[in-house]
Order: C-alpha cells, then sequence, then structure tokens
C-alpha cells in the first residue's frame, strides 16, 4: 500500500511539473511577445506566420507543432504523453496570456518584461524536462534528423534554427536583442533549473508512462 502510494505520488509530481511547465512556457513566450524586443527561434517563425495569415500565435504554434510531429514518423521517432501535451497546451497558455497582458511601451517596462520572460521560459523548460514525458515535437525532429542522418545534433539544432529565424523574419517575426539574448542564456539557466526540479526515481522502480530522457534536450515550443 504504502509503495502504491509513493508511486503515485511520484506521478502526480511528474504530472504537475510538465503542466506547469507547458502553461509557463507559453506564457513566458507572450511576454517576450509583449517585450517586442525579439523571440525565441520557433517563436519568430509562428509570428510571422501569425502576421501572414491573421491566426492568432498560439493557433500557429499548435499547427506548427501538429505539422512538425507529423515529421516523425518517417524519422521512426515515438512520441510520450509531454509531447502531445506540447503541442495542445503551449500555444492555448500563450494565447490567454497574450489577451491579458498588453504591449510594452518604452524601455523601463520592456527590457524587465524581456528578461523576465527569459527566466520564466529556462524555469519552465527545467520543469518539462525534468518530468521526463517525452521531447517537444521541434527537440524530437532534431534528434531523429540526428539519429537518421548522423550529422551532430549541434549542427542539426543550428541549422534548424537558422532556417526558422530567417523563414519567420521574412515573414515578419520580431528578431532582435532579445533572441540574441534567449540563444546566449536559455542553455545556462535550462540547466539550473533541470537540476533544481529534478524529480528522483520513484522507489520500487516500474514507469507508469513512457518516459524521455532529458540529456540535452531543451523544450522549444
Amino acid at each position: 500500500m504504502a509503495r502504491n502510494s509513493s508511486r503515485q505520488g511520484h506521478l502526480a509530481r511528474r504530472l504537475f511539473q510538465l503542466y506547469a511547465g507547458l502553461a509557463l512556457y507559453g506564457a513566458s513566450s507572450a511576454l517576450l511577445v509583449r517585450s517586442g524586443l525579439g523571440l525565441e527561434p520557433w517563436n519568430v517563425l509562428h509570428q510571422g506566420l501569425s502576421e501572414r495569415t491573421g491566426l492568432s500565435m498560439g493557433v500557429v504554434l499548435t499547427a506548427v507543432g501538429a505539422l512538425v510531429l507529423l515529421l516523425w514518423i518517417p524519422l521512426r521517432q515515438r512520441p510520450g504523453l509531454g509531447t502531445v501535451s506540447n503541442v495542445l497546451v503551449i500555444g492555448a497558455a500563450m494565447d490567454a496570456t497574450l489577451a491579458v497582458v498588453p504591449d510594452a511601451h518604452g524601455m523601463a517596462v520592456r527590457v524587465p518584461l524581456m528578461a523576465a520572460g527569459i527566466v520564466l521560459n529556462g524555469a519552465a523548460t527545467g520543469l518539462y524536462i525534468a518530468a521526463r514525458f517525452g521531447p517537444g515535437p521541434r527537440d524530437g525532429l532534431m534528434t531523429g534528423l540526428h539519429r537518421r542522418t548522423g550529422i551532430s545534433v549541434r549542427v542539426v539544432r543550428t541549422a534548424i534554427e537558422i532556417t526558422v529565424v530567417a523563414t519567420g523574419f521574412v515573414l515578419g517575426g520580431t528578431v532582435g536583442a532579445g533572441t540574441l539574448l534567449y540563444a546566449v542564456t536559455i542553455g545556462p539557466l535550462a540547466q539550473l533549473f533541470l537540476r533544481l526540479f529534478a524529480v528522483p526515481p520513484a522507489s520500487g522502480g516500474g514507469t507508469v508512462v513512457a518516459a524521455g530522457r532529458p540529456r540535452g534536450a531543451i523544450l522549444r515550443p
């Protein structure tokens, strides 16, 4: 009985971290949008597509995530609960936050908003990855291409992100100081919060829900 209770508590903590991380990720991305100082690489693309289609960024993010997930099929990637939840939750959380947070005016507001968005994004990344429910669709694309082509993860990731940033910028997405600052700080921030939110193994072993390894993964919406 005690062992079952311990396993249930362990799973409950992981599920809480998963969905809290995804919701906070969407909120953090919205803060970066409102700062107007530059977005994460994939959100540059999402914003550009949003500008061209008239759809909300959250809807575009969800649609692109679903399309990327389809690319997993030829790559023989297996999605986890976190992968599917990523597609469904982040966009909704982003749109909800954009609905209540107005555009920032003046650098005295925009800079702190940008900084808060980046730090919160790092915390969200740590929460989500430490829950070990599988990578996001874009991370899975990166690792899948690495396995199928033999090209290093670093090169694959760089090529993908340069492509999405360039495409998003051409479509009207915002590239700026926030984009650069995000690129150089998200790794250390994610590592810090991964350690802070690490979930110890459940006593007695056994895995209730398919989990992915957090090693080397950085969550992108």
